[in-house]
């Protein structure tokens, strides 16, 4: 039987415990976009609690109660949201909260916004949103910064799941840039502690499996961690995309999971895998 070994850190996150938490709390909600990105999850969310979710805010005339996804929601969404005659259930993660008052409060004060992230991501269009000027820039590497005037004041801040050394090589071209920068580390613990655990689990294994949502930011990135260091890296969503040929003369299989992996996803992969005869 092969040897499973589990990241020391990995799977839901404080914010996601958080979400699903208030959404069971608030049977027959719609939520705003998808809660988390893990559709298994949303799928166990619409049929024991009847939360639904909504594709855009246009959706939202005649609804009770709508709760406000992890990853937040544009402000002026948010604006919209209150002018019905609903109740709205805030679960944006906190360190999703923090990013959108940076953004806020730096914006007044003029600096140029940068935030580094993915500009099609539902928490950086958020973020974004909160800026009182239109001088707010999204970017993924140093060259995405071409173009943009560094002259004036600059304010950086993160996607709380982006990777911490991509960020640093922003900052410290900002740094050696820019008059005048102002640096939030907006990436969140539990990002950094899952991508240590990650790059430590694949340098031990013969195979890796990453689980979690394919839309999901974080666990992309976890899945990039470790394919640099265990090239038979696999990334799945649930235990039937579990190919047996992949584990062919492996002995140990590294496991861990994005921020929006719960726990019963990952249990059953981990039973599928201890049939495999190998």
């Amino acid at each position: 039987m092969i040897e499973i070994k589990l990241a020391k850190s990995y799977g839901f996150c404080f914010g996601v415990k958080r979400a699903i938490k208030i959404a069971e709390n608030a049977p027959g909600a719609s939520t705003i976009g998808p809660l988390i990105h893990n559709n298994e999850e949303i799928l166990r969310l619409k049929n024991n609690f009847n939360v639904d979710t909504l594709n855009s805010i246009n959706e939202a005339a005649g609804i009770k109660k709508a709760i406000i996804r992890t990853h937040g929601i544009q402000k002026e969404d948010l604006q919209t949201l209150k002018k019905l005659d609903i109740e709205i259930i805030n679960a944006t993660c906190p360190f999703v909260t923090k990013p959108q008052k940076i953004c806020e409060e730096m914006s007044l004060q003029g600096y140029t916004i940068i935030i580094f992230g993915d500009k099609n991501h539902p928490e950086v269009k958020s973020v974004k949103s909160y800026s009182v000027h239109d001088n707010v820039h999204v970017v993924l590497s140093i060259e995405d910064l071409d173009g943009i005037n560094l002259n004036n004041k600059i304010t950086l801040v993160s996607q709380t799941t982006r990777n911490v050394d991509e960020f640093l090589k922003i900052a410290d071209f900002l740094i050696s840039s820019c008059k005048e920068v102002r640096i939030f580390n907006t990436i969140c613990n539990a990002t950094f502690e899952n991508q240590d655990a990650a790059r430590e689990l694949a340098i031990e294994s013969d195979i890796v499996i990453v689980v979690g949502g394919k839309n999901s930011s974080n666990t992309k990135q976890l899945y990039r961690i470790v394919k640099e260091y265990c090239e038979d890296s696999f990334l799945v969503e649930n235990a039937k995309e579990l190919n047996f040929s992949w584990f062919a003369g492996k002995k140990i299989c590294g496991i861990t999971a994005g921020a929006s992996t719960p726990d019963w996803i990952i249990e059953k992969i981990i039973e599928k895998i201890r049939e495999i005869k190998v």
